[in-house]
C-alpha cells in the first residue's frame, strides 16, 4: 500500500465525507437503526453522533486503520459503545445472525466486490433485521451516466476505488434482499457523484 493510500487518501476521504448535504442522510439513518448494528466502511465514524437511544452498540469495519483511529476518537464523549475491527466488507469476522441492523453509507461504491459484501451482510443479520444504505451511484440521466462510465476508471485509481457507475438498487437486490423504501434522486453538487439511493431493505 502506498504512502498516498496509507495516509494522505483516509484524510482527504474524511473531509470529503464532512460535507453539510450529507446530515441529513445520516441523520434517518441513524433514527432508522436499531439494536446491534454493524456499519460497513466505517471510516471516521461520521454517522456515530446520530445513532439513537434504540441502539444499543455499534460494530464499524474498515479496510483503513486510520480511518479507524478517528472512528474511535470521534465516539469518545458520545455515549456510544463502539467496537472497531479492519478488514473487508467481503469477508466479515462475524458470525451468523450477529447483528439486528447493517448500515452502509457512501461505501459500496468502493469495495472491490459488492456482491460479496452485501451477501455477508445479509448472512450477518438476524432474522427480521434491516440493511439501511446511502450510497451515491449511476444516473438515470443517459447523459450523466455516459460520463459516469467514462470517468469511473481514472477516478477510483485516485478515489480509493471509488465508482461512480455502480446501480445500487440491483445490487441490494441481487444479494438476496427486497428493497421495502427507496428515494433515487440527485442532491447538490457534481452530478456524476450525486445521484443518491437512499433506502431499507430485508433479507429474503
Amino acid at each position: 500500500m502506498s504512502l498516498y493510500d496509507r495516509l494522505i487518501l483516509p484524510r482527504l476521504i474524511a473531509l470529503a465525507m464532512r460535507a453539510p448535504q450529507l446530515v441529513p442522510f445520516r441523520q434517518r439513518i441513524g433514527a432508522a437503526a436499531e439494536g446491534e448494528v454493524l456499519e460497513l466502511g466505517i471510516g471516521s465514524g461520521l454517522n456515530l453522533p446520530f445513532y439513537g437511544a434504540s441502539v444499543r452498540a455499534v460494530t464499524g469495519i474498515d479496510p483503513s486503520p486510520a480511518l479507524l483511529r478517528l472512528a474511535e476518537a470521534r465516539a469518545t464523549g458520545l455515549g456510544v459503545t463502539l467496537a472497531v475491527r479492519a478488514g473487508p466488507a467481503e469477508d466479515l469476522p462475524f458470525d451468523t445472525g450477529s447483528f439486528d441492523t447493517v448500515v452502509t453509507t457512501w461505501t459500496l461504491c468502493s469495495i472491490g466486490d459488492p456482491h460479496a459484501a452485501l451477501r455477508e451482510a445479509r448472512r450477518v443479520l438476524r432474522p427480521g433485521g434491516r440493511l439501511l444504505f446511502v450510497e451515491h451511484g449511476l444516473a438515470p440521466d443517459a447523459r450523466v451516466a455516459r460520463w459516469q462510465h467514462r470517468l469511473t476508471p481514472a477516478w477510483r485509481h485516485i478515489a480509493g476505488g471509488c465508482h461512480l457507475d455502480r446501480r445500487i438498487d440491483a445490487l441490494v437486490g441481487g444479494a438476496g434482499f427486497r428493497i421495502e423504501t427507496m428515494d433515487a434522486a440527485f442532491v447538490g453538487g457534481p452530478r456524476v457523484a450525486t445521484y443518491f439511493y437512499s433506502g431499507a431493505a430485508r433479507p429474503l
